[in-house]
């Protein structure tokens, strides 16, 4: 029987928008009634232009912003989206990592500490521990360990990426949420990242949300595919089934719109130079 590790039931984001002296406020809503449901060791990618709610419904899966109203439930365990966060044993679970790291990383705080932060919470496990701890997770991402004592500056995009990806492992959580990981990454570099993440979700058997909007990435990494437009979710299925076989008038546009290179067309233009 398959593994359930996220599951969301008719969840809903809505903002309110206040109004001014003689204006009426009004309601946005950001995400309407997304359903998913998520094995373990899967890949779920959610496509969609900007402003479709995709990074929206990123956000109340780690409950950064909670739910209007639906349900969430991790691991078969409901969360209380009255409370506006997770349990700390929930939080361990879920991880998420963003677009931009050199945002999410304390520009005065040295690599290493980053990365024992997390660790921190749990008083039982004593310095020594968290630094073998951290120095072994630098290692699993490809990076050394005289990068320990450096500081986010030092490094560059993808490395810091890299870093980010570590921080949100140190808890061994069991869903990680990839908010448009690799989107501010040179083509050769979002390669490198991407293939770290397939061998590390194999490694230590990760499921993933995956938000983008590059389907060249999404074709590679997905298992599953959501396409979300004004905030619901109009298509959802396998990866083959949703490229191959786009049933929403609106995935067809987007597909549609999306540019393929014509490798044929390149490799006869280099040809003919060459000659």
């Amino acid at each position: 029987m398959s593994e359930i590790v996220l599951e969301t039931r008719e969840i809903v984001r809505d903002y309110h928008i206040g109004g001014g002296l003689f204006r009426q406020g009004r309601t946005i809503h950001a995400v309407k009634g997304v359903s998913l449901k998520l094995e373990k060791g899967k890949t779920l990618a959610i496509v969609g232009e900007s402003g479709c709610g995709k990074s929206t419904l990123a956000r109340m899966i780690t409950m950064i912003d909670a739910p209007t109203s639906g349900e969430l439930l991790i691991d078969g365990e409901k969360v209380d989206i009255a409370k506006k966060g997770l349990t700390s044993e929930l939080r361990r679970k879920v991880q998420i990592v963003f677009q931009n790291p050199y945002g999410s990383l304390n520009p005065r705080q040295k690599i290493g500490d980053v990365l024992m932060e997390p660790l921190i919470i749990n008083s039982n496990i004593p310095v020594s521990e968290r630094r073998e701890r951290a120095m072994q997770m630098l290692k699993k991402v490809g990076l050394a360990p005289e990068h320990f004592n450096r500081y986010p500056h030092m490094f560059s995009g993808g490395q810091r990426q890299r870093i980010a990806i570590a921080r949100a492992l140190m808890l061994n959580p069991r869903l990680l949420v990839l908010d448009e990981p690799v989107s501010a990454l040179d083509l050769s570099v979002q390669a490198q990242v991407l293939n770290l993440l397939a061998d590390l979700q194999d490694e230590f058997g990760l499921t993933f949300v995956f938000i983008s909007h590059d389907l060249s990435v999404v074709r590679y990494i997905a298992d599953e595919v959501m396409v979300m437009y004004f905030g619901e979710a109009v298509e959802y299925g396998t990866r083959d089934e949703v490229f191959s076989d786009p049933k929403h008038d609106y995935t067809k546009t987007l597909f549609a719109a999306t540019p393929r290179a014509d490798v044929e067309s390149i490799r006869a233009r280099l040809a003919k130079k060459a000659a």
